[in-house]
């Protein structure tokens, strides 16, 4: 037989018990909600195209500002040393002014060229030299898992990001869920989107701001550029953001085990790919040397070079580099290269180039 004693206490212990499983249920159900995110409307010019409608990763403030902080932070590499401000510096239009750098967690060069980064949002045919990442989001995959640039696992990152305390309470803002690689690559890529340069001599001649902000040369090397230089760098962006084999290589031969140098080739499989290399945009080219998917070109000069004397005509050439009787080249005098170089620099953005928005969080 119970203890009548035993059986009261029993019976109080579990009204206790549900008064607090109560309690905690009320306190659960009258919790404050997650606020939802903020979301971020870019500031379009309007001489400029609609950017991509990224339906499935919308901008939001707390997403811009959780990957503005990750772009920041060597947390994401293997060795906690190199971030992708590594190889993309504000000042240098994003990229590193190197022609294939070694600043990854191997040490060893990289082979292909660090590209800039501006003007995302409006790119809708890859990313990557031959196009090899669909989008921003799945770019960053890249980066992340290579061994000569951050070296991580996917699950390592996930478990990094966890451990903080500031990435838990970002992720938390941002995607309302734990940190995850997924969610470091949507953040990333929507900082990305906000690097937007639109505010050069150019854009204040273009949008009516300034009649008078172009000389009589540089106006002259802007038609040149729209002449000779649109089929690839067309429009406000100054890219087609297509592919196209400009010539510099004669013969396509691979000797790494990643294909590198067949350019869009190693993507498509498609012949006429060969060699074929995304187009850069011409914006802040003045600041972005070293030039082409190599680095090889340190200047303007060798690039422009380059188009009136040293195209390579093979079977994978670009036509629009092959005049009608066949031969390579675009033509142009000295005159006109100077022009167009004049031009080039009214691309210069230093508002760009200088927006504290775009620059590490940590160091104010």
């Amino acid at each position: 037989m119970i203890d009548k004693g035993i059986q009261v206490g029993a019976i109080i212990c579990f009204m206790i018990g549900l008064c607090s499983v109560s309690c905690r249920k009320e306190r659960l159900d009258h919790s404050i909600p997650v606020q939802a995110p903020t979301p971020l409307i870019l500031k379009i010019p309007e001489h400029f195209p609609k950017p991509i409608d990224m339906l499935e990763n919308p901008l939001t403030v707390e997403g811009v500002q959780l990957g503005r902080q990750l772009f920041y932070d060597p947390l994401l590499s293997a060795n906690m040393q190199v971030s992708c401000a590594s190889c993309h510096h504000q000042k240098l239009v994003f990229a590193d002014g190197l022609a294939l750098t070694a600043a990854g967690v191997s040490g060893k060069r990289l082979l292909r060229h660090s590209p800039t980064l501006i003007n995302l949002a409006w790119a809708d045919q890859g990313f990557f030299w031959d196009g090899g990442a669909k989008n921003l989001e799945s770019q960053a995959f890249g980066p992340f898992t290579h061994a000569d640039e951050m070296g991580m696992s996917l699950v390592a990152l996930a478990h990094r990001l966890s451990d903080s305390e500031l990435y838990t309470n970002l992720f938390q803002l941002a995607f309302d869920e734990k940190p995850t690689a997924q969610g470091a690559a949507k953040a990333l890529a929507q900082f990305q989107r906000t690097l937007i340069s639109s505010h050069s001599r150019y854009d204040q001649y273009r949008s009516g701001q300034n009649s008078q902000a172009l000389s009589e040369t540089e106006l002259r090397g802007l038609n040149i550029v729209k002449q000779k230089c649109g089929g690839c760098h067309s429009g406000e962006l100054f890219t087609d953001h297509a592919f196209h084999n400009n010539g510099i290589d004669e013969s396509f031969t691979d000797e790494s085990h990643e294909w590198i140098h067949f350019g869009r080739y190693r993507i498509s499989f498609n012949p006429t790919d060969l060699g074929a290399f995304k187009t850069p945009t011409l914006r802040n080219v003045a600041r972005s040397a070293p030039y082409m998917h190599d680095g090889r070109f340190k200047s303007i000069d060798q690039v422009l070079e380059h188009y009136r004397t040293g195209i390579n005509h093979t079977q994978v050439t670009d036509k629009l580099l092959i005049d009608p009787d066949g031969n390579p080249g675009i033509p142009m005098s000295n005159q006109e290269m100077n022009d167009i170089k004049s031009f080039l620099g009214t691309l210069t953005d230093e508002t760009f180039l200088n927006d504290t928005n775009f620059s590490n969080p940590d160091k104010k």
